[in-house]
């Protein structure tokens, strides 16, 4: 197979609105408002990341402005009641930052995200420098490729791989990202391959199978792996 997946640099924001250690807390929630962002990395030297400035990072300064906290409340919180008294980013950020490389893949930034509960990854190089930032949105996009891309891609990356002809004959049509497969292969233990296969082609939303195994006269027999109207296992 030729296709290669979407990559960060891709779909990354490239112009990125960044600060400094020293930068108050005025000006960065001046910067965030400007450039209408909810998060900023920090820099140091000719461009390094060394941390992150997020709202969430800023509101607890809101948060206790006017009360006094319990002695509880000082202990669980104490990462927050610091950030409520911070003056510069140097004090507010998160740091290290967690990043991602431009030659990462959509899939690997996104559990990144997913798992660290983040919304936005800063882009560095191999030496830590930025390069720009993605944003959950930004890993949506595939979503926007058309019918016709992912039918073409389908076809080529995936009917031809696993069904070339002669012994297959595979009709393949897409509807708002959904992928349809149907006719007569030779080898139904396939179909299964072909699921995860046309899953991970990036832009499908889902993946539905009419599938037999040729010389079937009704799809009962070695075709179990594919009902009609159902979606192909994975």
């Amino acid at each position: 197979m030729h296709g290669t997946p979407h990559i960060v640099s891709d779909v990354m924001t490239h112009t990125v609105a960044a600060i400094g250690r020293k930068a108050t807390f005025k000006e960065i929630v001046r910067l965030m408002q400007d450039w209408k962002v909810s998060a900023l990395p920090v820099l140091e030297g000719e461009g390094r990341v060394v941390g992150l400035v997020s709202e969430a990072d800023l509101l607890p300064k809101e948060e206790f402005r006017d009360s006094d906290p319990d002695r509880y409340t000082q202990l669980r919180r104490l990462s927050d009641l610091a950030k409520a008294g911070a003056l510069t980013a140097e004090e507010l950020m998160t740091s290290p930052a967690l990043t991602t490389r431009p030659d990462a893949t959509l899939a690997q930034a996104a559990r990144t995200m997913a798992h660290s509960r983040v919304k936005r990854l800063p882009v560095v190089n191999e030496l830590g420098m930025l390069e720009g930032i993605v944003s959950r949105a930004d890993l949506l996009k595939v979503f926007l490729r058309g019918d016709e891309e992912i039918e073409e891609e389908v076809r080529r990356e995936v009917v031809a791989y696993l069904f070339p002809t002669p012994g297959s004959a595979i009709r393949v049509q897409v509807h708002d990202g959904v992928v349809k497969l149907a006719g007569r292969v030779r080898d139904t233990s396939l179909i299964p391959v072909a699921a995860r296969l046309v899953r991970a082609v990036e832009g499908v939303v889902d993946v539905d199978f009419e599938l037999v195994g040729r010389g079937d006269s009704d799809g009962s027999s070695d075709a179990q792996a594919a009902q009609p109207g159902s979606s192909a296992p994975v």
